[in-house]
């Protein structure tokens, strides 16, 4: 099968009427390539005779991916190969002002999602959408796969309570739509209500992983090197609520995870008692260089998905919560800092969108009792999605 073909390749070619004649503010990141030469998506819109490019916006760590961490914001700047202003959506703002969209007709998106509800890219095009539905732009997305298939879905839904921008709307942990599926979703069920159009992939079905596609794969963040890592993220991104060390500053961050006081031997009997299918855990010690306990010796635990199809990351990422704190209750400790700009909640409670989780695994419940209580939330959101499925 030929590979899959990027909703920005075919703007570029046979789509280019969609822009032409349009000033455009460019939506992208390090990851915004071009498959075939790799060019960077801001070198190809500069260098492309169809297209006036006025304006760059970044994402979460920059338009160039050089923000190692997590929750540190960029500096507007000027790209220094386009000479374009640049102006950070992860700043002082998330959201674009009418100042930023003033030399802009409209918005191109070309971003590269991880397929979890945790990842700030998809609000980052949210915040854009609203912006032009105020200013009066059109959105144009250009479509990519979700590395982790367009199947699965898993998790609890998100409340409106506890909504962030690592969860605007009710959507599950696991959400199984590309990007432009979930615009589609936004502007319409969630009501945005801009003009939209997304610029559908060619060769690409719902069955597939990131590596299946043919695509080169470029980290969409520092900290997700592989499609490995998207395959776990949706388990392990729940102990960014914690302090435990999510192996951020070592070469398997989100495979590796633990702390100082873990016995991994124990952690990883407690986690096999669970039988869970398509995963294996494995003792291991880890030293991260940077964030949370570097420079200390870690006992934890490696994932090693064994059957992609049959693992289910959430509620093994919830089962890794649960034990390491029934284990270590005395030194378990739920993440001090506030996440990602949310300072009157449990950060915990914002990976989740909801406090229930947090407190079933205080008061003791089962992990299926909380696993089958997300189901009804799931049934209703696998209904309210079928309409904006493209593929």
């Amino acid at each position: 099968m030929s590979r899959t073909i990027l909703g920005v390749e075919r703007l570029l070619t046979d789509k280019i009427d969609v822009i032409r004649g349009e000033r455009i503010g460019l939506v992208c990141n390090q990851a915004s390539v071009l498959p075939d030469t790799l060019v960077h998506a801001a070198d190809a819109f500069r260098d492309h005779d169809g297209v006036n490019l006025t304006t760059l916006f970044g994402p979460q760590h920059g338009i160039r991916g050089d923000v190692q961490d997590n929750m540190i914001e960029t500096e507007h700047s000027v790209d220094p190969r386009t000479g374009l202003p640049v102006y950070s959506l992860y700043s002082e703002t998330r959201e674009p002002t009418e100042e930023m969209v003033r030399d802009i007709d409209t918005f191109v998106i070309d971003l590269q999602d991880v397929g979890c509800r945790i990842y700030t890219f998809v609000y980052t095009m949210a915040n854009c959408m609203r912006a032009a539905k105020q200013f009066g732009k059109k959105v144009v997305v250009c479509d990519r796969p979700n590395p982790i298939n367009g199947n699965a879905i898993e998790g609890n839904i998100t409340e409106h309570d506890f909504k962030s921008f690592v969860g605007q709307f009710e959507l599950p942990t696991r959400h199984g739509m590309t990007i432009g599926e979930l615009a589609m979703m936004f502007n319409e069920h969630f009501g945005i209500g801009c003009e939209l159009e997304v610029v559908e992939m060619q060769n690409w079905t719902r069955s597939m992983w990131g590596d299946e596609t043919g695509l080169p794969w470029i980290l969409p963040s520092p900290n997700i090197p592989t499609v490995d890592t998207c395959v776990v993220f949706p388990a392990t991104v729940h102990v960014e609520g914690t302090e435990l060390s999510e192996g951020r500053g070592t070469t398997k961050p989100f495979e590796l995870n633990g702390a100082p006081f873990i016995d991994p031997y124990d952690w990883v009997d407690a986690l096999d008692a669970f039988k869970f299918e398509g995963v294996r855990f494995r003792h291991v010690f880890f030293r991260p260089t940077f964030q949370k306990c570097a420079e200390q010796t870690c006992g934890g635990v490696q994932i090693h998905v064994t059957d992609r199809e049959a693992f289910t990351p959430v509620i093994v990422g919830i089962a890794m919560i649960k034990t390491a704190y029934d284990l270590y209750t005395e030194h378990f400790e739920w993440k001090r800092d506030p996440y990602e700009y949310v300072f009157d909640q449990n950060p915990f409670d914002v990976v989740c969108g909801t406090d229930k989780i947090r407190k079933a695994i205080e008061e003791g419940v089962a992990l299926n009792e909380l696993e089958l209580s997300w189901s009804g939330g799931l049934r209703d959101f696998e209904q309210a999605r079928q309409r904006y499925l493209i593929y």
